[in-house]
Formats: C-alpha cells, sequence, structure tokens
C-alpha cells in the first residue's frame, strides 16, 4: 500500500481536531469537511483544505457517504479518517472507499460487519477464545424461544438489539412474568432505532464493572494490546468518566485478559485500532462487544503508555505494520478522562448556545481535547460533547489530586456543562476508593447527591 500523503477527516468536534494534529505531525496534508453549521469549527479553521458537504442535519452531510467521497475527488484525498461515531463503523462506507481507491483508516469491512453484528460478534469471539456472557446461541425468534431460553440461563436476563448501542432495544427481566413484555419491547425498539428488530439473550449481571481491552492489529497476523480501560461510571450506557488501568484489577489479571485479547486479533487478522468490551464481575470476564474504531476514551491509554494511537492508526492504514511489539508496551501511572458535554449537570438537558468565556486548565499531566474556543457557537444538531479532560499522574491518587486541580482551573461560560458534576464526583469517597460498578453513578444521580 503507498504512503498516504492527504486525509480527509470525515467528522467534527473534538476527534476532528485530534485528527488534524496527528496529521499535521505526520507531514501529512489535510481535508476537513464540515455541514453549514460547522463552518466556525475550529478544526475547519486549522485544516490544510475544508470542503462544506451540506446542511446541518447528519444525514445530510456527516452520514452523506457520496458528499464524503466527492469531497475526496475533488481534493485529491487518498485516505479518510472517520474517527468515531458517525461512518466509523459503516462497513457500506469502507467497501465504497475501497472501490474508488481511497484507503479507509480502520479495519476491513469485513470485520467491520462480523463486529457490527453483535450475535455474530459473540460467536466470533467464542471462536476466538475470548471469554463470553452465557446466552442465547442465536437471535431470539418467537415468545416461546424467549421463555425457554431465559429458563436455561437463570434470571435475570437482559435483552439486546443485536444492531443496538447506547442502550436502545435493551430490556432486563428478572422474573419469567417479565420476559415476554421485555422481549416485546425490545424489538419494537430495535425496530424502530435500527431498522432491524431481532433480538437476543444474556445472563444478566448484577454489579459488574465496565471493562475494555485496547488492541491494535497490522491486517497480517501481528498484533498487541495496550491495557485497559475502566468505563463503568456511566449513565443511560452513555460513559462519563474513564481511566486507566482500572482500579479493580491487578497486572496478573491485566496481562492476561489483555493477552487472550491480542491472541484473538492475531487470529482475526485484524487491522487497526479496536477495543473489546466485557463486563466483569466476580474476577471473570464476559465479552459484550467490539468497537472496531477509535474510542472517545483513547487518550488515557495514550496517557500511560505514550503511545499516539491516531498516528498508529495512519501508520497501519500506510501498510507501515506496528510500531511497537509487546515487549515494548509499558504502562506508566494512571490517567482519567472526564467528558465535559454542553448539558445541565443535574437534569442533563442539552445546553447548546455560545460560548461567553472559555479558559482551559494546564500544567504537568494535563491534556484538553476540545474544539472550543470563546466565542464558539454549540450547534443543537449533534452529540453534546464539547471536550475532554485527561490528566495523568505517577499513582492513582496522585491522579486525582490533579484532576480536582483541573477542574476548578476549568471555566466556560454561556452554556450549561457537566463540570459540576465532575467536581462533585472527584470529592466522593467511592470513587476516591475506586469503589463502582456500573449502576453506580445512576444510583446516585437518583438519590439527587449531584
Amino acid at each position: 500500500m503507498p504512503m498516504i500523503s492527504k486525509i480527509l477527516i470525515a467528522n467534527r468536534g473534538e476527534i476532528a481536531l485530534r485528527v488534524l494534529r496527528a496529521c499535521k505531525e505526520l507531514g501529512i496534508a489535510s481535508v476537513a469537511v464540515h455541514s453549514t453549521a460547522d463552518a466556525d469549527a475550529m478544526h475547519v479553521r486549522l485544516a490544510d483544505e475544508s470542503v462544506c458537504i451540506g446542511p446541518p442535519p447528519s444525514r445530510e452531510s456527516y452520514l452523506n457517504i457520496h458528499q464524503i467521497v466527492a469531497a475526496c475527488e475533488i481534493t485529491g484525498a487518498d485516505a479518510v479518517h472517520p474517527g468515531y461515531g458517525f461512518l466509523s463503523e459503516n462497513a457500506k462506507f469502507a467497501d465504497i472507499l475501497e472501490a474508488h481507491g481511497i484507503t479507509f483508516i480502520g479495519p476491513t469491512a469485513d470485520h467491520i460487519r462480523i463486529m457490527g453484528d453483535k450475535i455474530t460478534a459473540k460467536t466470533t469471539a467464542q471462536q476466538l477464545g475470548i471469554p463470553v456472557v452465557p446466552g442465547s446461541d442465536g437471535e431470539v425468534k418467537t415468545e416461546a424461544d424467549a421463555l425457554r431460553t431465559a429458563k436455561e440461563i437463570g434470571y435475570p436476563v437482559l435483552i439486546k438489539a443485536t444492531a443496538g448501542g447506547g442502550g436502545r432495544g435493551m430490556k432486563v427481566a428478572r422474573t419469567e412474568a417479565d420476559v415476554l413484555e421485555a422481549w416485546s419491547t425490545a424489538r419494537t425498539e430495535a425496530a424502530a432505532a435500527f431498522g432491524n428488530e431481532s433480538v437476543y439473550m444474556e445472563k444478566y449481571l448484577g454489579k459488574p464493572r465496565h471493562i475494555e481491552i485496547q488492541v491494535f492489529g497490522d491486517g497480517e497476523g501481528n498484533a498487541v494490546h495496550l491495557g485497559e480501560r475502566d468505563c463503568s461510571l456511566q449513565r443511560r450506557h452513555q460513559k462519563v468518566w474513564e481511566e486507566a488501568n482500572s482500579p479493580a484489577l491487578n497486572v496478573e489479571q491485566r496481562m492476561k485478559i489483555g493477552q487472550i485479547c491480542a491472541d484473538a486479533m492475531r487470529k482475526l487478522k485484524y487491522r487497526g485500532a479496536g477495543t473489546i468490551e466485557f463486563l466483569y464481575e466476580n474476577g471473570e470476564f464476559y465479552f459484550i462487544e467490539m468497537n472496531t474504531r477509535l474510542q472517545v476514551e483513547h487518550p488515557v491509554t495514550e496517557a500511560i503508555t505514550g503511545i499516539d494511537l491516531v498516528h498508529e492508526q495512519i501508520r497501519v492504514a500506510s501498510g507501515g505494520g506496528l510500531s511497537v511489539t509487546q515487549e515494548d508496551v509499558h504502562f506508566h501511572g494512571h490517567a482519567i478522562e472526564c467528558r465535559i458535554n454542553a448539558e445541565d449537570a443535574r437534569t442533563f438537558v442539552p445546553s447548546p448556545g455560545t460560548i461567553t468565556h472559555f479558559h482551559a486548565p494546564g500544567g504537568l499531566g494535563v491534556r484538553i481535547d476540545s474544539g472550543a474556543y470563546q466565542g464558539y457557537r454549540i450547534p443543537p444538531y449533534y452529540d453534546s460533547l464539547i471536550g475532554k479532560l485527561i490528566v495523568h499522574g505517577r499513582t492513582r491518587v496522585e491522579c486525582m489530586m490533579r484532576l480536582r486541580r483541573a477542574l476548578d482551573e476549568f471555566v466556560v461560560d454561556g452554556i450549561k456543562t457537566t463540570l459540576p458534576l465532575f467536581q462533585d464526583l472527584v470529592s466522593n469517597q467511592d470513587i476516591a476508593n475506586g469503589d463502582y460498578d456500573i449502576h453506580w453513578l445512576e444510583d446516585y444521580l437518583a438519590k439527587g447527591s449531584a
């Protein structure tokens, strides 16, 4: 594969700026695409070239494959970085780019398809030696199947959309009386959200943690893992706070599950960045899904490994292979990421509008990934994430103290943000002790503590 000379960034916001910075560091020309609502976005201002690809609605701009391919042809871009969200896990998009001779900076379309369907992904994970949650062998198609499968697995059970994400098409049944209603509701939600009503069933774990393993492959059978991230602090299945390493794992557990994942990626001949996600309870890991893209929380892995994941993505896509072997990967200190959203910290109602004052914290071990600036208007059309605060310290205690200080320095006026939530969390004793699970934050918020 020839070296990449110009990358079109098919995304917006902080991740578009993150990719743009990598391009500049590697000496690769960059193209920013944008909707009319994002004409003043920071990545548009800083890119070598920019192309407007449509009006504000995502389906007419950032999800418009034809417009993006046309932008590549107009600018001569020979590669596309999809970031996360939007078209990042769209196999059709990867196929179309390949047909046009444009490099997709990500996995093969086949691997996106395999891991994009949760039933196929689970079956594949089992074949690759990855531990999975006990559940149905495939789609649960009838009421009789639902009742029989739930009895075999044991209550409570979780019914999930095969094409799901973000908690939609996901229902818990705690008793036999709940199963049929949960099965029917999940199918209805799945059909409305994803155009696919098929669902499957898994054992519902009571108080698990959400642990994910960062993997990287070169597509030729070489792969490494870059440790884990703990993403257990969630609201409505959306991650809020991520950290590495996990307070729940020891070195032996970390290396064992990491090696299992790296071995699986070698067998699969996986290409590029990927994240294998698990529920973890009572010392056991249970596969839930694999994301075939860069994660929002990738900076915490970069902080503890010193490896630039976007550089690595571009290197692999260029045919340069991995820059490290497993023996080269070392973990240093502790890192935490807080997702700062344009939302009310109590009600989580979105708060679009103009930022009248913006002051980012600084100092040793503090990183801000954000496209926001004073005078920037947060549009109402997209995800409410406006930036990520990432801190790194030699120990978790030092990291927490640095986070507390950085949060106090961070100023965003003119809109409401979730900064007060994190100022509250960083002072909480359970968080300080690392004693939380995937239900902790919602229980905490339900008590009116934030």
